[in-house]
């Protein structure tokens, strides 16, 4: 009896015992897992930290700000994080819900009378709330126009005033469709509630408090801000920088869905700010706030790669965050792409742990795989495929080879002639569209050129390819190049746009434009 009976507390306790958690990443195979990264995808510069058990463990820069000038990438170089910004945007927003200065389910028009969307149904029942979780109807990345390539004229009051020409793609709290402007609309609502710029707003209650000293929004220096990682691009097999800053490095409309810099130091900070708060940050945002800006909001799609490597069953957008389940663990991230630069910041709450890093290269796949790879460091070590198995998965076509539908090959721009102005003589004038306002189809010398009144950037040559005009882009922060299309509805002559590339960035989704002919060349 006394056997049988220790057979069956040896056999509850094996059954009450917690599963092994995997042990955490070593510096060794966080510095294997970056290395063969930045070999893989030749990455310029990179900034990679890791946080365990809420503990800073592997801190570290690599490469150059400037492919090629020897200046070195630490952790006190500033990087764009681009989409990141809306976890401090919606931080922004949930620490005046906590002071009493708004509520999340305000009406949005109760701090912005001017706020409009296309219907006005939705304009009178769209919340705070709302403006954070990409479920509004607009198209994804609609009216981004407004807000890249970066510097521009638009302002956030333009951009407000233009969102009730955007037609919806779906209908409104109807499904999930990322967008930038609505973070815009935050930034605007957060100053209308706080009573200074979004700005002033970010670094008083956001940077201040928490500490994030390096941390940069709005017009500043370049020379006082030190070291600052800039773009690359390619051309060819060639490293390039592209987008580079000026020395005044100037405020932008787009900052509060995009538009903050910090370093890797600040990141880690900020990413322990939710994995292992101070008593100090726990008063600075209270558990109630804390827990809506992670609750789940909408539902967004799983990608094949992300079922397959991570076993992902959810995944949610929330405010500024994003959810789901990787190997059975709960994670929270969110990623951030800005011409150039690339970041992602995962968190694993449950262990109080995660990691941070940051790109100043052409650095998509290499954010995916690189990513998936620090993951596993923590979730599945034993199963993991690493940069190579992962890279491999990345760039096999989703279906067999024999079934494949290979897509036709892009246009050769080179191969385009020059448009003379008479060939375009019925079409020449200015054009305006209801958001994206007015441009200059006109005579410059023996072309004609594309210009627009509120982004500088965007101005080019028209050429005429496969029996169709082609615009191409005189600058390089201009990301895709784009058909013309006119035509009349009766009388009125209409002018619509299409990327070259169908598959390229969705924030230059020039099918969203509408032009309508005002008058001739000036």
């Amino acid at each position: 009896m006394k056997r049988v009976i220790a057979v069956v507390l040896a056999w509850l306790a094996a059954g009450a015992a917690p599963a092994a958690t995997p042990q955490g990443p070593t510096p060794q195979s966080v510095e294997a897992t970056v290395q063969a990264a930045i070999a893989r995808y030749r990455l310029p510069g990179i900034a990679v930290g890791v946080i365990e058990d809420g503990h800073i463990t592997f801190a570290k820069g690599y490469g150059e700000t400037v492919h090629g000038s020897g200046d070195p990438v630490t952790e006190d170089t500033l990087f764009k994080i681009a989409s990141n910004s809306k976890a401090m945007t919606a931080a922004l927003l949930a620490r005046l819900v906590q002071q009493g200065k708004l509520a999340w389910d305000d009406p949005v028009v109760k701090h912005l009378p001017a706020f409009a969307m296309h219907d006005p149904w939705v304009t009178a029942h769209m919340t705070v709330s709302d403006l954070l979780v990409h479920n509004s109807g607009l198209p994804e990345g609609g009216g981004d126009l407004m807000l890249w390539p970066e510097p521009n004229l638009f302002t956030r009051d333009d951009i407000v005033r233009g969102l009730r020409h955007i037609q919806p793609a779906y209908g409104f709290r109807a499904g999930y469709a990322y967008d930038n402007l609505l973070y815009v609309v935050v930034g605007q609502v957060a100053a209308a509630a706080g009573g200074a710029s979004y700005e002033a707003l970010l670094r008083r209650e956001v940077f201040e408090p928490l500490g994030l000293s390096g941390c940069r929004v709005g017009e500043f220096a370049l020379k006082d801000a030190g070291s600052v990682a800039q773009p690359h691009g390619r051309d060819g097999d060639r490293i390039v920088r592209t987008r580079g800053d000026a020395d005044i490095v100037p405020a932008i409309a787009s900052a509060p869905a995009g538009g903050i810099r910090c370093t890797l130091r600040d990141m880690l900070a900020w990413a322990n700010v939710w994995l292992a708060p101070t008593p100090a940050q726990l008063a600075w945002l209270g558990p109630a706030q804390r827990a809506e800006l992670w609750k789940a909001r909408t539902p967004m799609p799983i990608s094949r790669l992300k079922r397959e490597w991570d076993n992902t069953h959810y995944y949610a957008y929330a405010y500024g965050f994003r959810l789901a389940d990787a190997d059975g663990e709960w994670t929270v991230s969110h990623t951030g792409t800005l011409g150039g630069m690339y970041s992602m910041m995962l968190l694993l709450p449950d262990r109080r742990s995660g990691f941070v890093f940051m790109i100043n290269g052409d650095g998509g796949r290499a954010r995916t795989v690189l990513g998936t790879a620090l993951l596993k460091l923590f979730t599945a070590p034993a199963s993991s495929k690493g940069v190579a198995g992962y890279a491999e998965d990345l760039e096999r076509p989703a279906a067999p080879a024999a079934t494949a539908v290979a897509k036709p090959a892009l246009p050769d721009i080179a191969a385009r002639v020059p448009v003379a102005p008479g060939a375009l003589r019925d079409w020449l004038g200015v054009w305006r569209d209801p958001w994206f306002g007015e441009v200059r189809l006109c005579p410059v010398g023996d072309a004609v050129e594309w210009r627009s009144a509120k982004s500088p950037k965007m101005h080019g040559r028209v050429g005429r390819l496969d029996g169709r005009y082609l615009l191409v882009w005189d600058d390089e922060a201009v990301d895709e190049n784009a058909w013309l299309a006119f035509s009349r509805d009766g009388g009125r002559k209409q002018l619509h746009m299409a990327k070259l590339n169908p598959d390229g960035d969705f924030s230059s989704d020039y099918e969203d434009l509408a032009f309508a002919w005002e008058r001739g060349c000036d």
